[in-house]
């Protein structure tokens, strides 16, 4: 399994041609042995002159026998004697074993040093396979009839024979001497003791040849390389190979401190990361989930799966919602349910935990299941990887602190891809420091650090305490504003309305945000004028911000509303923008402001008809709020949309619980209307047959549109 994920491996990164794996079948004698003498040769001048850096003996093993092949071929060819099919075959079985040759070759001269290292087995294995099948051709080669007369050609042939049946498997020790060393750092990190910075330095530099900033990244991105690619069919596992980036990263800062920073730099402003965005939206976009992650009901990657009575495996936030909805049924078997117990698929979890590990999709789940399910050792960071990242973030904290502009700029970057993922990671972190440092940074002149600053703010908010922290910390608030109205780029600026959304989380900092100045001006700005993406992190934090009675008045004066109004026929948005309003016109201010909007009806009325089940909930609560609070002539506005009535009806027996509901409470405010009959006189017969006949005002109101919202904080690399 291993050896064969090598040649996998190799053919991902180098897709070889397919005549790399299929033999010539329909060559001729002559063309056959001139295909096999180019192969060969070529193979033998590629690689003869180069230096592997690890399994050099088994390398140049391999090549002399391919030399002793050469010798055969050439000599058959230049007789000009015909051979016997038995041999043509046996030709055609050396054609493919030069061509697992070179990509076992290939992967060698073209691995890192330190996966060499770690392969050092697997790899040894593979050249040991390779001279077991060359023994075993050479034990079936006819070459009774090929007339080898020449006795210096028989010579060497016996030679070849003798060498690969005599040949035993060989694992370096030198080789190996270094990839025990290598894991003996790691296991100094496992048990919290930091290796001797000398040690780092013999290892690294003198031994392995990574002497500068750039050949550390080379070592990263190619162990990174693999976490991804194999998917669990090679060892070391995920978990062990984040240990060891973890460890790479130390050296590269340790070792080599911050200079090569204007290549960093340089990285930074003109190249964007391998995976930019990491939401749980765009990573499905490019990757594929399996089936069998996916809940049923939402068709997303199940943060929290668990099982019902039937056996059916569902996402814990969607079948709560189904149950919510007033359904007694499993979704999928449609099997009536004695009981609603809901059991955690831990199996499931720890699999989905190690396919994100794996592709690199942030999975944290909400804090509250985190403090109540076991943990998974195999598919959570390795303790060494958490020991190595916390050294690693002590020496970037200090660099935010004394080192230069450049050297500041790369720490941030670091510190921001430190915190992409992991709560540990965001948790200490912060613990050391980082957040007032970083502050700092979000008002500095360079695009570059002020970016990589507020993106770092945004990781690291999405752990709760750090909230918090980031709150309290004097004029943090103010410099993420600040980021947010006037920042360099535009990823910068929507990545500060982005840590606003993740801020508004707490119920309590939703007010501060909404009085800090510009702030939802801003948002509404971005709103209107953004990207699709700047108009998701406004839209979100708008609602956040609006679930706060306090705020209505800002929302008001700072033109929300009307960007909210506006953002109800915008893609992407639509569906947060009327929940926002559903919350602002439940006071009476707030439904004038929008009463006063002329698309304002019309946006609603469009959503009930075309939106989504979530949309189109929050587009009948915000009509029946509106009528509620903005009085006869908001009401009247209503009640004369000419659509309204069938979008009523329909709802009523096909939309969702709360959808149900909402309807049938806007359809007593019309029954109460004098002119009501002559404009809905079909209505009252949907309206009695709804289950919900007898709808009340709901008093937390603003937390069921909350709960319906489902809205993720991005992680950004």
């Amino acid at each position: 399994m291993a050896s064969a994920a090598i040649f996998s491996s190799l053919r991902r990164r180098r897709s070889p041609s397919i005549e790399a794996f299929l033999a010539p079948v329909d060559l001729a004698d002559v063309a056959l042995l001139e295909t096999l003498a180019t192969v060969s040769v070529e193979l033998i001048s590629v690689f003869s002159g180069k230096t592997v850096a690890f399994q050099r003996k088994n390398s140049r093993s391999l090549i002399r026998k391919i030399e002793l092949f050469v010798v055969l071929i050439e000599f058959v060819r230049d007789s000009g004697l015909a051979f016997p099919s038995t041999a043509n075959l046996c030709f055609k079985e050396m054609y493919l074993l030069l061509y697992r040759s070179k990509i076992l070759l290939d992967y060698c001269f073209q691995s890192s040093k330190l996966w060499l290292l770690l392969q050092n087995h697997t790899i040894s294995g593979h050249f040991h396979d390779l001279n077991q099948e060359i023994s075993t051709l050479m034990d079936v080669f006819p070459l009774q009839d090929l007339n080898l007369d020449h006795d210096d050609v028989r010579e060497q042939i016996e030679l070849l024979k003798r060498q690969s049946k005599s040949a035993k498997l060989l694992i370096d020790k030198h080789d190996e001497s270094l990839r025990l060393k290598l894991y003996s750092f790691l296991n100094e990190f496992e048990n919290g003791k930091i290796p001797d910075p000398v040690e780092l330095y013999t290892f690294f530099v003198e031994k392995l040849g990574i002497c500068d900033v750039r050949s550390c990244r080379v070592e990263i991105e190619f162990l990174e390389e693999q976490i991804v690619n194999h998917e669990g069919d090679v060892e070391p596992n995920a978990s062990v190979l984040n240990g060891f980036v973890a460890l790479t990263r130390y050296c590269r800062f340790l070792l080599f401190g911050f200079e090569g920073g204007e290549v960093e730099l340089e990285i930074g402003k003109h190249k964007k990361p391998k995976k930019s965005l990491i939401t749980r939206e765009i990573a499905e976009t490019f990757i594929t989930i399996p089936k069998d992650f996916c809940c049923p009901i939402s068709l997303d990657l199940m943060r929290d799966p668990v099982i019902m009575l039937t056996g059916q495996t569902y996402d814990r936030a969607s079948i709560s919602r189904w149950k919510e909805e007033g359904h007694y049924t499993c979704p999928n078997t449609r099997q009536t349910l004695v009981h609603t117990r809901l059991v955690p698929n831990r199996a499931l979890r720890n699999l989905i935990v190690q396919w994100c590990t794996a592709h690199g999709i942030p999975y944290d789940p909400p804090e509250t299941l985190e403090s109540s399910c076991e943990t998974f050792p195999a598919a959570s960071a390795s303790k060494a990887a958490i020991e190595a990242n916390k050294a690693t973030a002590g020496l970037l904290i200090q660099q935010l602190a004394n080192g230069s502009q450049g050297a500041k700029t790369i720490a941030a970057r670091e510190i921001r891809l430190l915190a992409k993922t992991g709560r540990e990671n965001r948790a200490y972190i912060a613990e050391a420091g980082a957040i007032p440092l970083l502050k700092d940074l979000l008002s500095s002149p360079n695009a570059v650090a002020q970016e990589n600053s507020v993106t770092a703010m945004l990781n690291l908010s999405i752990y709760d305490k750090n909230k918090s922290r980031i709150m309290d910390e004097h004029g943090c608030l103010g410099s993420i504003v600040g980021v947010l109205r006037f920042g360099h780029t535009i990823e910068a600026r929507e990545n500060a309305a982005a840590t606003l959304f993740s801020l508004s989380a707490v119920h309590d900092y939703k007010k501060r945000i909404a009085e800090e100045n510009g702030a939802v001006e801003a948002l509404a700005g971005l709103l209107r004028d953004g990207t699709p993406r700047g108009k998701k992190d406004a839209v979100t934090a708008l609602f956040n911000l609006s679930t706060h009675t306090d705020n209505c008045m800002r929302m008001i004066e700072s033109g929300a509303v009307t960007a909210l109004v506006r953002a109800l026929g915008y893609e992407g948005v639509a569906e947060e923008a009327a929940g926002a309003l559903a919350l602002v016109v439940r006071q009476s201010t707030g439904a004038e402001a929008v009463g006063n909007e002329e698309m304002a009806v019309v946006g609603l009325i469009g959503m009930m008809r075309c939106g989504t089940p979530r949309g189109k909930e929050n587009a009948v609560a915000a009509l029946l709020e509106l009528c509620r609070s903005g009085g006869a002539t908001a009401t009247e506005r209503v009640l004369k949309a000419p659509a309204l009535a069938g979008l009523l009806h329909t709802l009523l027996f096909t939309g969702t619980k709360r959808a149900r509901r909402k309807a049938a409470s806007l359809a007593r405010v019309f029954q109460r209307c004098e002119n009501a009959p002559l404009h809905y006189g079909g209505l009252g017969v949907g309206y009695a047959l709804a289950r919900n006949s007898a709808a009340t005002r709901d008093s937390s109101f603003a937390g069921d549109v909350a709960m319906s919202m489902s809205i993720s904080v991005p992680v950004l690399l």
